[in-house]
């Protein structure tokens, strides 16, 4: 397939998944809340299957970060007011101020492209963070929100249960995803060691997401993953 055609295929199936939340997000069939972290759960997993369309080229990795980039730059425009979309807003915010996207959705998007543009299929180090920012970050807020479980001691904005469910689902995702890219690739460890990797980084990163940290867990979380990543693998 062509590097045309696999960007044009990703950015139209990255959108329609966007505008579907926001259209269902709009008409008030889901929170607002709910919506968000849909948003931030599905883009990352349908984003890098995509990677399975791009050709052997050095090029693929630089085409496919237009996508996050545009959606980015999307965002951006949204939040600072310049482009009106009242049901990205609905979707993306938790009070509906539209500068809230200039923070987690922005950084969101700022993650993907650089990851992207840095590790690509090379190395499965970026896809793990991605994974765990998407899972487990994703599944943190919805689980701590809705199962009952005791506050943490050094973040009282944070829950047991959600600690729990940012380890599972950073660790469900970064290892599915993870797994289909090694069935494909020829990388210079085992399976073995991959999925034990993926379990260390997961339980780090449940860590660093359960510190008292608002607003920057976009950044944090994938950072301090990445940095790990780069250390055990």
């Amino acid at each position: 397939m062509s590097l045309l055609i696999a960007f044009i295929l990703t950015l139209i199936i990255a959108l329609l998944f966007l505008r579907i939340i926001d259209f269902i997000a709009s008409r008030g069939v889901i929170s607002a809340q709910l919506s968000r972290k849909i948003i931030h759960i599905g883009t990352g997993p349908i984003y890098i299957l995509c990677w399975f369309l791009y050709p052997e080229e050095s090029l693929s990795r630089f085409i496919a970060a237009i996508v996050p980039l545009l959606i980015t730059i999307q965002f951006f425009l949204i939040g600072t007011g310049v482009i009106k979309d009242q049901a990205s807003i609905d979707a993306m915010s938790r009070n509906g101020d539209p500068r809230e996207i200039l923070k987690g959705p922005l950084f969101y998007g700022l993650v993907f492209i650089l990851v992207t543009i840095l590790f690509w299929k090379d190395s499965l180090i970026g896809i793990i963070s991605l994974m765990i920012l998407c899972g487990g970050d994703g599944f943190a807020d919805i689980v701590g929100r809705r199962l009952k479980s005791k506050q943490l001691k050094w973040a009282k904005s944070k829950t047991i249960g959600g600690t729990v469910a940012m380890f599972l689902g950073g660790f469900i995702f970064s290892w599915v995803i993870s797994a289909i890219l090694y069935s494909t690739g020829n990388y210079n460890y085992t399976f073995v060691k991959l999925t034990l990797n993926i379990l260390i980084i997961s339980a780090f990163a449940a860590l660093v997401e359960s510190l008292p940290i608002k607003d920057y867990d976009n950044l944090t979380v994938p950072v301090s993953t990445l940095i790990l990543g780069l250390l055990i693998f």
